[in-house]
């Protein structure tokens, strides 16, 4: 299991962009698909973005194609979320995940079942 801890959330005008970080503890890092979710007040967590151990794969949730990119740097320890032309709607409290399964079950389930971090407050103003 690795250790995760986001940061670079805050409070954004429609349209603007923020840049979201995750660094993880563990020397089992590279091997992991990692990811995005968030969950807005009142709804249910829901799934952002992905990407596998080298960055070659990545998927997104339809609400957010075009708009957000994540990429990962292994000799970070960190993987990232750019987020561009903001909404609204994108406000939640966003949250990093890991899973040690592969990419073709992760693909197929998005099932986060391995680490998360602790969130962090995304607010995008009208």
């Amino acid at each position: 299991q690795v250790q995760l801890v986001e940061s670079g959330g805050g409070l954004v005008q429609a349209g603007g962009s923020l840049r979201l970080s995750c660094a993880a503890s563990g020397r089992t890092f590279s091997r992991h698909v990692m990811g995005w979710s968030r969950q807005a007040p009142g709804k249910e967590r829901e799934f952002v973005a992905a990407i596998n151990w080298s960055g070659d794969y990545t998927q997104y949730a339809e609400s957010v194609k075009g708009r957000f990119t994540i990429s990962r740097d292994n000799a970070k320890n960190t993987v990232y979320l750019q987020m561009n032309s903001l909404k609204p709607e994108d406000t939640a409290v966003y949250y990093c995940a890991a899973t040690a399964r592969s990419w073709m079950y992760f693909s197929l389930t998005k099932r986060w079942d391995g680490s998360w971090g602790q969130g962090t407050q995304v607010t995008v103003s009208s």
